[in-house]
């Protein structure tokens, strides 16, 4: 049984419902995602997922003959909104775990309500701030931006880049990603020679670009952002003509980036993956490509739209639940709980998971694939 309402505006009556609708199951699975907003291109997917997986695996029996009930809000990436969502998925409709924070700010107003009441939380966001230092009740699936930019140098040490600008974006995940870059640069002895920002809501930055270009010494760009900033960053360096490698974060890792930004001036551009995007180009024997093609099947099939990175961040946030939920035997929170921390070479879309006590991501850096763009499409670098 799928309860979903995805309006930032919940009528009388469609509360009512959702809590008829989640007390005539057993195992209730809240999510409280973006569907709706600048941050649409990833929550709309994540939704599109969480609904086709419930419906699917209900009509598979369940888990141990029990239906899940969803109960989906869409929080239009307002983090005041996300916190109001989490209180009414666990004090109204008595959800035994949340799916949700397509952003960072609204995975950390989710997780904050989440702790308070004990309630398994696996988030949807990239920031190493929502696992790190570990919350008892808080997982993710996504890599963080501390790992991007470690799979980043990795790839420039490879190209004797050793002096770069960067453009970040002073949005949440930007400034985050930005900050996590400079702590770990100098590990791969790579210098920051220019340093420029742009809000998420600037239409043009040949500004910080032209500075970017002008400095001395520079080799290659990185731009830490994700929303439409990366796209238009894109075109700008397209149109000053910077002959110089452009790396973007894995936060635009789907194919409406290539379409904002433009093939021609997506060209060339790198950024670290998942093997989602790269599927048809995943060895025989590579033990994600079963799942990935599983997933990108039937997410194409029932959406007419091809599959992302983002929604396979709730296709494994799903995969991760129900395993545990199963393994427990168990739908009471804590039980859970631990049944994920105890999660071990769990293959989803995103990489293989195996959790610990003091590790709630549960990935390593093999699980980020380098990526190209060529041609308009996604290339392997390695």
């Amino acid at each position: 049984m799928i309860k979903t309402t995805l309006t930032t505006t919940v009528p009388a009556a469609l509360i009512a419902l959702a809590l008829a609708s989640a007390a005539s199951a057993e195992i209730r699975i809240g999510a409280s995602v973006s569907a709706t907003g600048p941050a649409a291109f990833l929550g709309d997917p994540e939704a599109k997922t969480l609904e086709m997986l419930v419906e699917d695996l209900n009509a598979k029996g369940g888990i141990n003959g029990e239906e899940i009930a969803l109960v989906l809000y869409d929080d239009g990436g307002d983090a005041n909104k996300a916190r109001t969502f989490a209180t009414r998925l666990i004090e109204d409709d008595e959800v035994q775990a949340i799916i949700g924070g397509t952003t960072t700010g609204t995975s950390m107003s989710i997780l904050s309500v989440a702790e308070d009441a004990e309630i398994p939380f696996i988030s949807l966001a990239g920031a190493i701030d929502i696992i790190d230092p570990v919350k008892p009740y808080t997982f993710k699936t996504p890599h963080t931006d501390r790992m991007a930019c470690q799979k980043i140098f990795e790839d420039m040490q490879k190209r004797d880049i050793a002096k770069i600008g960067m453009i970040s974006g002073t949005d949440g995940f930007g400034a985050s990603m930005q900050a996590q870059c400079k702590e770990v640069v100098g590990d791969y002895g790579i210098e920051i020679v220019a340093d420029e920002t742009y809000d998420p809501k600037d239409a043009d930055m040949t500004a910080q670009l032209t500075k970017i270009k002008n400095a001395e010494g520079v080799q290659a760009v990185l731009n830490p952002g994700f929303g439409q900033g990366p796209s238009i960053v894109t075109r700008n360096y397209k149109q000053l003509a910077i002959d110089l490698p452009l790396y973007q974060s894995h936060g635009v890792a789907s194919d409406g980036f290539i379409e904002l930004a433009g093939p021609e001036a997506a060209e060339g551009v790198r950024l670290p993956g998942t093997a989602l995007l790269v599927a048809e180009l995943l060895p025989e024997g590579d033990a994600q490509k079963p799942v990935v093609t599983a997933y990108k099947a039937a997410f194409e099939e029932k959406t007419k739209t091809p599959v992302g990175t983002f929604g396979g961040y709730a296709h494994d946030a799903f995969l991760i639940l129900t395993d545990a939920i199963i393994r427990a035997g168990s739908t009471e929170p804590g039980a859970i709980r631990d049944a994920i921390e105890a999660t071990k070479g769990l293959a989803g879309t995103t990489g293989i998971y195996s959790f610990t006590p003091e590790n709630h991501l549960g990935l390593d850096l093999s699980a980020f694939r380098m990526l190209e763009i060529k041609g308009g499409d996604w290339t392997l670098v390695e």
